[in-house]
Order: C-alpha cells, then structure tokens, then sequence
C-alpha cells in the first residue's frame, strides 16, 4: 500500500526549515499534526496537598521546559519569592536557556547536563548536599527517581502539571496512511479517543522503545520503528518506508 498521508500526533513544527516539510515536498505526501495530548497545570491547592513548601529546597532538577513554567507559575501562585541563591539543574542547554524568560541567567546558579538525565545526575552528584525538588508531570519517566535515589540525595518530586488526552472526535471519519507516535501517552489518546479503533491497513511509526512497547501492548503492529543507527530520525525512517512502499 502507498503511503499518500501521514499524522503526526505533535503540535506542527514553528521553523520553516523543519524536515518534515521537506519531506513532504519531497515525497508528495500530505503531512497533518494533531496533539493528541496536551498539559494542563496542576493548582497550588494540588501542590500543597502534596505537602510541598518550596522555601524548603535549595536546588531545582528541570527535565523539561514545562516544568520551568509549571515552576515558577506555581511560584507566582504561591506568592513564593523565589531567592536569587536557589541551584538550578537543568537537563539540556534548551532548558537551561529557557530559565531566561524567568531569571537574569548570568547571575544564577544553573548547572546543564548533556542532553541525558544520567549525564546531569553526575553533576547533581558533586552538590549531595543541596535539598533538591523535582517539578514534574504525572507521567514521570521511572528511571528518572531511579537515578535520583541511586544518588542518595535528599529529593522530593512534585506533580505541577499533567498530560491529559485531547479531544480528537473531529477525526473519527478521518483515516491516514500513516500514524506518528512519540509516546506511549499519544497510544493512549488514541483508544481512549476512538476504543473502536482497528489498525487495518495504517501503518503505525513510533519512536522509543517505551511507545513501541505500548503499542504492542494495544495490539498495535509497529511498521516503522525509531531510532535505528540507520535512521535515528522520524522523518529519516518515513521517507525510507515511502521510498520503499511507493516505488511498487
């Protein structure tokens, strides 16, 4: 079967540039995206169910860009004057970077690791005696606590926001050649969406080893799956399996 459509269930791409553009140009396949999750912030009430008190902690892991907001609304919310000392741990440059729409950068304290979480606990590892809180959502990856008590620090998560199934009704009589996943959250936004769901001839694109495993789980055969050393890209594997189906 060709592949003439495709569903990338992630918001579309700000940057022009971006090579799923390209590929559909390329190829001369119709490429849509759709959420199919999306964040909502918890309440300071939540927060505080969770008996968190933010003058407690002396340094912030952030994982993610939400948290960052997620973080500091919270903050706001609690009326909590975040202090000009607090340690920021941040997962990649991107977040790091990002803490600049809440703090003057080069006057923080803010720590980076590589990309990695395993890369940034060898840095948090060097300040064992810092009190650390994690803001996080409720779909918290299990090897990040993992690595943290392997640490043996003292640490405390917080869920300041989640990851909630979006309304897809409008795509019920919709039907894609090709659907794109990324978590195993968007899997799951699929049969809660549409539990009637059959995968008969669309071909299913994951990337992860967790999302593979979820859809597997849901029944779900996996033709296309990310990364390889050969294709360690989405859009690399998409244009392979096109390149392969559409020439027949």
């Amino acid at each position: 079967m060709k592949v003439k459509t495709i569903l990338v269930s992630q918001p579309a791409p700000k940057s022009e540039s971006s090579p799923y553009f390209e590929l559909a140009e390329k190829q001369k396949v119709k490429i849509d995206f759709r959420s199919f999750i999306h964040v909502e912030g918890a309440t300071a009430k939540e927060v505080r169910v969770q008996k968190i008190d933010l003058s407690k902690y002396t340094a912030i892991i952030f994982t993610s860009r939400n948290a960052v907001d997620h973080f500091f609304r919270i903050a706001d919310e609690m009326r909590f004057n975040v202090p000009d000392d607090l340690k920021y741990f941040c997962e990649s440059e991107a977040v790091a970077y990002y803490l600049q729409k809440y703090v003057v950068y080069r006057k923080r304290k803010i720590y980076v690791g590589n990309k990695t979480f395993q890369e940034l606990t060898k840095l948090i590892k060097k300040h064992k005696d810092e009190t650390f809180l994690l803001p996080c959502s409720d779909k918290l990856k299990p090897l990040i606590p993992e690595e943290l008590n392997a640490l043996k620090i003292n640490w405390e998560k917080a869920v300041f926001y989640k990851t909630v199934v979006s309304d897809l009704s409008d795509l019920e009589n919709v039907f894609y050649d090709v659907l794109v996943f990324f978590s195993p959250s968007g899997i799951d936004s699929l049969f809660k969406n549409f539990p009637e769901f059959k995968q008969n001839d669309t071909r299913i694109a994951v990337f992860g080893n967790s999302t593979v495993k979820a859809a597997e789980d849901a029944g779900l055969d996996c033709n296309i799956k990310v990364p390889t050393p050969e294709t360690p890209s989405m859009t690399m594997a998409l244009e392979k399996y096109i390149l392969n189906v559409n020439k027949r």
